[in-house]
């Protein structure tokens, strides 16, 4: 099984390396189709002009947090059914409850490896055969 590698998915961090290191671990799988933005509020707007088909974002952001973000995507009609990943280096269980109750897909704690993301991504969005 193997992943639909035209998806098209958008990846939020307000740190330039994570987006970075997001990027190279999503070529690793053959992801190509990239779109990023350093914070919530801009990633919300460039989403609502052209919806992903997943989204992983960090949690730790300003101004607008992870947290936010899907909490905004899961309200809004046009985007609330598309998989979000959040990505954190929070391993808190009050978190992760938190952000299940937020309507998250799934949740990957850092530091990852791209087999981890692989499993993530397949477990929201399904493979493709």
């Amino acid at each position: 099984m193997s992943l639909n590698k035209s998806m098209r998915v958008f990846i939020v961090d307000d740190y330039t390396t994570m987006l970075r290191i997001l990027r190279n671990l999503l070529r690793q799988l053959d992801i190509n189709n990239v779109e990023e933005a350093n914070d919530g509020e801009t990633a919300y707007h460039m989403m609502q002009k052209c919806p992903p088909d997943l989204i992983i974002s960090d949690w730790n952001m300003a101004p607008v947090t992870g947290l936010e973000l899907l909490r905004k995507v899961r309200a809004d009609a046009r985007l609330k059914h598309i998989p979000f990943i959040m990505v954190t280096a929070e391993s808190k269980t009050e978190n992760v409850i938190i952000a299940k109750q937020a309507g998250v897909s799934n949740y990957i704690v850092k530091p990852f490896n791209a087999e981890t993301l692989r499993t993530k991504i397949a477990s929201v969005c399904g493979a493709m055969t």
